[in-house]
């Protein structure tokens, strides 16, 4: 009231440092300094995953949209406030992956084996399920890109685990049976690349997947560090395959 503020105080949730000086929570409360909550999309998590983190994000309200799209929520750090709505937060995460794609698109390589910007947006989500490393990722698009213009199978085995009905880890990986299993996303029965993302991408394999490496490479297989190793052969292929089992790195 001395300051002549005392109408200008703004509701919100506020953080107050220890110690605080009354003059600074009343500069705080007119001027509207809330406290900015943090959501984090990650690369390569599914849809059903980020929403079901977003159900458990406190100071949201209202109910998680589940008819949000695989692939249409572009993954960073999202600053919300107590009191907006999860169809809100929702809703900016689908306009930043819209406004990415239409970048990544716009600046995508010539010859492209593409006729949409939702087939980067494909290609990409395999691509940040393949690897999470960052100089592997244009290498690994260039992979998919070469069997697409050969009209081979991608046979990846990400597509593979996303269109099962069952959980896949280290204590129950793929089988020669998963790989046999007949579904749409089954890569390594279809040609061509699957019906729709697996994954949210992030910018870094949407950029990938739009420019890929020049290569012969038709091949990789994991090495058991984290990364692959490539061939353009398949005779090359699978001397890279014995002599990484031979080092038991892969199965």
């Amino acid at each position: 009231r001395v300051a002549g503020d005392a109408g200008a105080l703004k509701a919100g949730e506020y953080h107050f440092p220890a110690r605080v000086r009354a003059a600074e929570v009343a500069r705080m409360l007119s001027t509207g300094d809330t406290f900015r909550r943090r959501f984090t999309v990650i690369e390569g998590h599914t849809t059903a995953r980020v929403l079901d983190g977003l159900a458990a994000a406190g100071g949201l309200k209202g109910p998680v949209p589940r008819a949000a799209a695989e692939g249409a929520l572009l993954p960073e750090t999202y600053l919300y406030e107590w009191g907006d709505t999860r169809v809100e937060l929702i809703e900016r995460m689908q306009e930043a992956m819209d406004q990415t794609l239409a970048e990544v698109w716009e600046s995508r390589a010539e010859g492209l084996p593409f006729d949409s910007p939702e087939e980067i947006l494909i290609l990409a989500s395999i691509i940040e399920r393949e690897t999470g490393v960052p100089d592997e990722r244009a290498r690994i698009a260039g992979v998919f890109v070469n069997r697409l213009r050969l009209g081979m199978r991608l046979q990846s085995d990400p597509t593979v685990v996303y269109g099962l009905t069952r959980a896949v880890t280290e204590e129950e990986p793929l089988t020669r049976e998963d790989l046999d299993a007949e579904h749409e996303y089954n890569t390594y029965l279809y040609a061509g690349l699957p019906p729709g993302a697996i994954a949210n991408p992030g910018r870094a394999a949407l950029v990938a997947a739009a420019n890929p490496l020049e290569s012969d490479d038709l091949y990789f297989v994991a090495d058991g560090t984290g990364g692959h190793a490539f061939a353009s052969t398949l005779e090359q292929h699978n001397r890279n395959v014995a002599r990484l089992r031979a080092l038991g790195r892969t199965p």
